[in-house]
C-alpha cells in the first residue's frame, strides 16, 4: 500500500494538517484502502498548531524514510517558520530522513522548508500569493509561478495556501488512480471533484454581493446537457435572467465567462470518459459537446498540453 507521511512542524496549520489524511484516507477501490497515511513530528512529541490545541503524534521523523509521498504542511512555529533560507537543526534533521525519489508535496508555505532542504532546487514551484516574491528571492534556483492553484514538476508537487491543497491532493489520486477514484473522493469529502492547477488564485478577489437569484441551478442544468448546445440565450432562459444580467452573475459566482465555463466542464467530461471508456475521440467529442474529434484535439492540447490519446494512454496503463 502506498504510505504517505505527513510532517507536522510546531506551530503546523491545522486545516493542512488533517487535509491528507481526509482525503487519501477516502480513496478506495473496491472497498479497501487505497492510501495509508501516517504522521510524525521531528522528535515524536506533540506539537502545537495555530489552533487552540496540540495534535499528539506517534512517530517521530524516522517515520519519513519508509515513505512513498511525504506531505509537507505549513507552520508558523518561531525558530521553525521558514521564510529565510536556513531551517531550524531539528527540522533540516528530520527532512534528512526523506529517501531520494521519495514523491514530495509542499502545501502553501510548506514549500518554504523543502526549499530550504534543498529539495526544490531547479524545480518549478508555487505557493500562496502573499509569499510567492519572497520563495523566488530567497530561493533564486527555483522557477516559482505565482498565481496558479498547484504545481507538478514530478516528484515535487506544490500548491497554493488553504483550498488549493485540496485540488492538489485530488490531482495525485486522479494521476495514480483516475478520474473514477479522484470522483469518489471529492463526493465523499463535498468538494469540487477538479480545478485545472494553472487557474488562477483569484488573488483579492472579493466575493460577490448577489442580488436575487443564483445561476447555480442553471449550471447544474448545463452539466447534464454537455452533449447539446447550449447557447448564453438558454442558459439566461434557463435562469428566468436577461443576458446581460445573467452572463454578469455567472461571471460573478464562477470567476469565468459562460464560454469558458463551458469549455472547462466539456474538457473535465473528456477527460473521464478517456479515463473510464472505451468510446473513441469522435464519440466523446460528441457526447461532451465538443463537436468533432479535431475539435477535441485541438481544445484538449490546448489546455492539457497532450492529444487526448496520449491521455488515455497514460490514466489506463
Amino acid at each position: 500500500m502506498h504510505r504517505v507521511v505527513v510532517l507536522a512542524l510546531p506551530g503546523v496549520m491545522s486545516f493542512e494538517l488533517g487535509m491528507a489524511a481526509r482525503l487519501f484516507g477516502a480513496a478506495q477501490q473496491d472497498g479497501e484502502p487505497l492510501y495509508q497515511v501516517q504522521t510524525c513530528s521531528p522528535d515524536g512529541e506533540p506539537v502545537s498548531t495555530d489552533a487552540d490545541f496540540k495534535v499528539a503524534v506517534d512517530h517521530d521523523a524516522r517515520l519519513l524514510a519508509t515513505a512513498d509521498t511525504v506531505v509537507m504542511p505549513p507552520a508558523h512555529g518561531g525558530a521553525v517558520w521558514a521564510t529565510s533560507t536556513e531551517l531550524a537543526p531539528e527540522v533540516l534533521a528530520a527532512l534528512s530522513q526523506i529517501r531520494p525519489g521519495t514523491r514530495l508535496l509542499g502545501i502553501c508555505t510548506g514549500a518554504f522548508f523543502l526549499a530550504a532542504a534543498g529539495l526544490l532546487k531547479d524545480r518549478k514551484a508555487t505557493t500562496h500569493w502573499r509569499d510567492t516574491e519572497k520563495l523566488q528571492r530567497n530561493f533564486p534556483d527555483l522557477k516559482v509561478l505565482p498565481d496558479v492553484l498547484y504545481v507538478d514538476d514530478g516528484e515535487v508537487m506544490t500548491s497554493a495556501g488553504a483550498a488549493a491543497g485540496i485540488d492538489l491532493c485530488l490531482h495525485v489520486i486522479r494521476k495514480d488512480h483516475g478520474s473514477q477514484v479522484a470522483n469518489q473522493v471529492s463526493r465523499a469529502c463535498v468538494i469540487p471533484p477538479w480545478r485545472e492547477g494553472g487557474q488562477s488564485q483569484f488573488i483579492e478577489r472579493p466575493i460577490p454581493q448577489l442580488q436575487g437569484s443564483s445561476t447555480a441551478a442553471t449550471r447544474e442544468w448545463a452539466l447534464q446537457e454537455l452533449s447539446t448546445p447550449l447557447a448564453l440565450a438558454s442558459l439566461a432562459a434557463h435562469a428566468r435572467l436577461s443576458r446581460r444580467t445573467f452572463s454578469r452573475r455567472f461571471r460573478a459566482e464562477t470567476g469565468l465567462s459562460v464560454g469558458a465555463w463551458l469549455l472547462q466542464q466539456r474538457l473535465n467530461l473528456a477527460r473521464e470518459l478517456l479515463e473510464t471508456s472505451q468510446l473513441g475521440i469522435d464519440s466523446i467529442a460528441d457526447r461532451a459537446g465538443l463537436g468533432s474529434s479535431s475539435s477535441l484535439r485541438k481544445h484538449f492540447k490546448a489546455a492539457l498540453g497532450v492529444p487526448p490519446s496520449h491521455y488515455r494512454q497514460t490514466f489506463q496503463r
